[in-house]
């Protein structure tokens, strides 16, 4: 499913127009701006109840290597996101 298509099943499912669901959609998931974002930049954990939460994780600086030449790199430290799914979710998923 692709964006486009989450906005067509939000419309659709809360009796919304396509503009009003490109709104509520970005609201949560807008990479720079969206709920998801704002919360994890700020260093908190983001939670949907029942589906699972999202997390800022941090990696350390390391030292890589080149597969191509075989030589080291450093790789600077850097933070990411990290999803955990919720027991609904899993146990959706696992019938």
């Amino acid at each position: 499913m692709n964006k486009n298509e989450l906005i067509a099943h939000v419309a659709e499912k809360a009796g919304l127009t396509k503009s009003q669901a490109t709104a509520a959609v970005d609201a949560i998931f807008h990479p720079a701006t969206g709920a998801i974002t704002t919360t994890i930049q700020r260093g908190e954990k983001f939670t949907l109840a029942g589906f699972g939460s999202f997390a800022p994780r941090e990696r350390a600086a390391r030292t890589g290597r080149n597969p191509k030449t075989g030589k080291e790199i450093s790789i600077a430290a850097s933070r990411g996101a990290g999803f955990s799914p919720g027991k609904s979710l899993k146990d959706a998923l696992n019938g």
